[in-house]
C-alpha cells in the first residue's frame, strides 16, 4: 500500500469538510490548497527566511522542520472580502473602512476557524496525525503562494508514520 497516495487522498477529504464547512450568510470566502511532497522542501526553506524576519526564528525552524517530514500540507485561508455588515467586529465602522485599511472581516476569520476544525475532524476521522501551524499559513499568505488577496491562513501538515512528528517537537 502506498501511504503517500492515501495521505493524499484523505487530504482531499480534508479540503471537502473545509469547503463545505458553514458560512457566515453562505458567502464562501475560503481558499485551499494542497502542497505536495516535492512543493514542501522550498515551503519549508520559505519558513525559515520568513521565521528570520519575525520575532519567532525557532518557532519558523521546528515547524520547517515538521514539514519536511510530512507527506502534505493543506493549507486553508481566507480572503480580504467582507460580508458588507457594517457590524463593527473587526474594530471598524463600516467595510468599507475596513476594506481600505486591509483588515480581516470578523465572520472571515471565524469561517476559517470552522473551516480548519472540520478538516481536522476529517482527519482524525482517519487517524492521520496533524497540527495545525500558524507558520506555514503565514508564509504561504506572506509569499503570497495562494494568492495576493489572502489575509489569514493556516496549515496542517499530514503524516503516517510508527510516531507522530508533531509530538516531541
Amino acid at each position: 500500500m502506498d501511504l503517500e497516495k492515501k495521505i493524499i487522498e484523505i487530504a482531499g477529504f480534508m479540503a471537502v469538510s473545509a469547503r463545505t464547512a458553514p458560512k457566515a450568510k453562505g458567502v464562501d470566502n475560503i481558499k485551499i490548497k494542497i502542497f505536495s511532497k516535492e512543493e514542501l522542501v522550498s515551503l519549508a526553506e520559505a519558513m525559515k527566511e520568513t521565521g528570520k524576519k519575525t520575532d519567532r526564528p525557532d518557532t519558523f525552524n521546528r515547524d520547517s522542520d515538521s514539514i519536511k517530514k510530512t507527506s502534505c500540507l493543506l493549507v486553508i485561508a481566507t480572503t480580504s472580502a467582507t460580508l458588507k455588515l457594517d457590524c463593527g467586529f473587526c474594530g471598524f465602522n463600516t467595510c468599507g473602512e475596513a476594506e481600505k485599511s486591509r483588515a480581516t472581516c470578523a465572520y472571515n476569520s471565524g469561517d476559517l476557524g470552522i473551516a480548519v476544525g472540520s478538516a481536522v475532524s476529517t482527519a482524525a476521522d482517519f487517524k492521520v496525525d496533524n497540527r495545525i501551524m500558524y507558520t506555514a499559513g503565514y508564509t504561504v499568505k506572506k509569499k503570497n503562494l495562494m494568492g495576493k488577496d489572502i489575509r489569514m491562513a493556516l496549515g496542517i501538515p499530514l503524516s503516517a508514520t510508527g510516531k507522530n512528528p508533531f509530538f516531541d517537537r
